[in-house]
Order: C-alpha cells, then structure tokens, then sequence
C-alpha cells in the first residue's frame, strides 16, 4: 500500500512540476506580448503628439487669415461678426416626452408660427 502511495505522490509531483513549467512559459509568453503593446502604445502616443502640434502649426490664427486672403477672389471668405450668430430664442428645442400634443392643436400651433 505503502509503494501505491508513493507511485501516486511521485505521479502527483510530476504532474505540478509540468504544470509549473507549462505555466511559466505562458506567463513569459504574456510579458513579451504586454511589453511589445507597452512599445506600441508609446510609439502611437509620440505620433499622436507630433500630429497634435503639426495640427496647431496648420491652424495658426495668421497662417489662417492669410490662406483667406490669398483665396479672398476663389473663396468669397468673409470675417466673422457678432451679426451673423442667431439667438436662444431661434433653436427648436424638443419637447419633453411626457408633453403630447394632439394632431389638431400641431397643426392650430403651426398655422400660428406662420
């Protein structure tokens, strides 16, 4: 009896030890994969950074109104001024949903707005 238990302990042994190795590859394996994302994420940040301040060079205030001078004839660009924004009162906003309102009053509430 005693010898089963000791076949079944070595078996038991062997068994973990192949577990254990089975696992720390796999786990080496993941750091190689996270750090090689860990390289990517880096490099897509530093190319996001460079297009950020190619973007804010593009869009330079005087670089702009000069672009618009130059394409005044072909374009027709004007500057904005406060006259060409409307009002609050001009947007439609929607109605809650819990207010219905009856076909006949929208169309009495239409023929008011006209």
């Amino acid at each position: 009896m005693r010898s089963v238990l000791y076949v079944l302990t070595a078996l038991g042994v062997m068994g973990l030890a192949y577990w254990a190795y089975h696992e720390n590859y796999r786990t080496q394996q993941a750091l190689r994969e996270i750090s090689a994302l860990n390289r990517q994420i880096r490099a897509l940040n530093e190319a996001l950074s460079v297009q950020r301040a190619e973007w804010a060079y593009l869009n330079r205030p005087e670089r702009l109104r000069e672009l618009a001078d130059l394409n005044f004839d072909r374009l027709g660009l004007l500057p904005l001024t406060p006259e060409q924004f409307g009002t609050v009162e001009g947007v439609a906003f929607p109605l809650p949903p819990d207010i219905v309102i009856e076909p006949d009053e929208m169309s009495n509430e239409l023929e008011s707005e006209i």
